[in-house]
């Protein structure tokens, strides 16, 4: 184990980790950096969605439409799910289908990567590569995107506040919560 290795939180847990959160709250990177550090894999879902369909997101947000990207995001999630433990960062609306939720649950822990609307906006705004933020007010669209979707980001099996500081506060913060959730699941499965 490499020093930036960690011995794993999850315990017998085998499952997953799935994270989830708004657009520009750090899945990515702190999922890459996660993985890194439990010596697992790493799968970001829009690379891997890309790499199926021989598109961009951009691309097939515009030929296609979102349903057709929605239903394609849900299959790349399964098939990522199904087998080998890994991490996974999903793209800002996959937590929103109940298909994909369902299957998140399932197969994983889902943890929601929380920040506020000025580090999302801050985040989001040094490239153009959101297509929903191709907006006349971005800004507008991010917030009403908070309203919807954070209620829905709720239902993750954790939830770490996405730091604006250095990853390894948000990471260390997640191990320490990873670690907590499955000592109680193991409590409870033990009593």
């Amino acid at each position: 184990m490499s020093s930036d290795q960690h011995p794993s939180p999850l315990g017998t847990d085998k499952r997953s980790i799935v994270l989830v959160g708004l657009m520009g709250s750090g899945k990515s990177t702190v999922g890459r950096r996660l993985a890194n550090t439990l010596n697992l894999p790493f799968y970001d879902a829009d690379t891997e969605i890309e790499r199926a369909a021989g598109e961009s997101i951009n691309e097939i947000f515009e030929l296609r439409g979102e349903e057709v990207f929605r239903r394609g995001e849900a299959k790349v999630i399964a098939r990522l799910l199904d087998g080998h433990q890994c991490v996974l960062a999903t793209g800002g609306g996959a937590f929103m289908n109940d298909e994909t939720r369902q299957i998140i649950k399932d197969r994983a822990i889902s943890i929601w990567l929380k920040a506020d609307l000025d580090l999302l906006m801050a985040r989001v705004l040094r490239r153009d590569t959101r297509p929903l933020l191709r907006t006349g007010d971005p800004e507008e669209t991010m917030r009403r995107l908070m309203e919807v979707r954070n209620p829905v980001y709720a239902k993750a099996d954790i939830a770490v506040e996405s730091q604006s500081g250095p990853h390894n506060i948000t990471i260390k913060n997640i191990l320490d919560a990873l670690e907590a959730h499955c000592q109680i699941a193991e409590d409870n499965l033990s009593s």
